[in-house]
């Protein structure tokens, strides 16, 4: 029966992609020796917040995603962050092999409010490991199941993150809003003269600011 460990060594950010994308560096070992000619995997990615600590500053922008630190005892639940193809190549033993992950700036899923709301430390990652796997013994080519325990953890630098969302997004980043919203607003930079977004919605936050106190 195949048994198989996987392990993440590494991680960088991948900056040729055509996409924001990082590359996990794994190993995977077979202990029963039997020759892998091949094998199709899949990779479920997986977040778990519970497993770091937050500063007070964090704590204060996950308030609107996890609720009140008091309750995150039972809100603080993995949150699915990418399922991704890889295929090995032929090995006896073990091999090494990348998992490219792709990075999203959309801060309308739970994963991107997540990752933009992180200052230093590490995102502890989660890697499930599933799919099919093609030995060759003395039968001929077989055919076996990635065995369900396969999985990993890794601790994921969140300056890997932060780079390459800075190397695909310069000092920016994304806000989608709803089409009149977005009228709204250019009618208003237009009476104004106003030249760039940013300044239109800085003058629009000091106004509801003043207009507070």
């Amino acid at each position: 029966m195949l048994d198989c460990e996987f392990e993440c060594r590494s991680a960088a950010v991948d900056r040729y992609a055509a996409a924001p994308a990082i590359r996990l560096r794994m190993a995977v070992s077979e202990t029963t020796g039997v020759t892998v000619h091949t094998a199709a995997l899949r990779c479920q990615v997986r977040i778990e917040p519970h497993r770091r600590d937050y500063t007070a500053g964090e704590s204060e922008l996950l308030a609107y995603l996890f609720g009140d630190p008091s309750r995150w005892g039972e809100t603080l639940q993995p949150m699915q962050l990418a399922t991704v193809a890889t295929v090995l190549p032929g090995f006896t033993g073990g091999a090494e092999f990348e998992v490219v992950l792709p990075c999203s700036y959309d801060l309308e899923v739970a994963a991107g409010k997540y990752l933009h709301t992180l200052a230093t430390g590490e995102i502890p990652l989660l890697l499930l490991f599933s799919g099919t796997v093609f030995t060759r013994g003395g039968g001929g080519l077989q055919i076996q199941p990635v065995p369900w325990h396969c999985e990993t953890t890794f601790r994921l630098p969140v300056r890997i993150w932060r780079e390459v969302m800075d190397h695909f997004f310069p000092g920016s980043g994304w806000l989608r809003l709803r089409r009149e919203t977005l009228d709204a607003l250019l009618r208003y930079k237009a009476v104004q003269a106003i030249p760039t977004w940013d300044e239109a919605l800085n003058r629009l936050v000091a106004e509801a600011e003043g207009a507070s106190r």
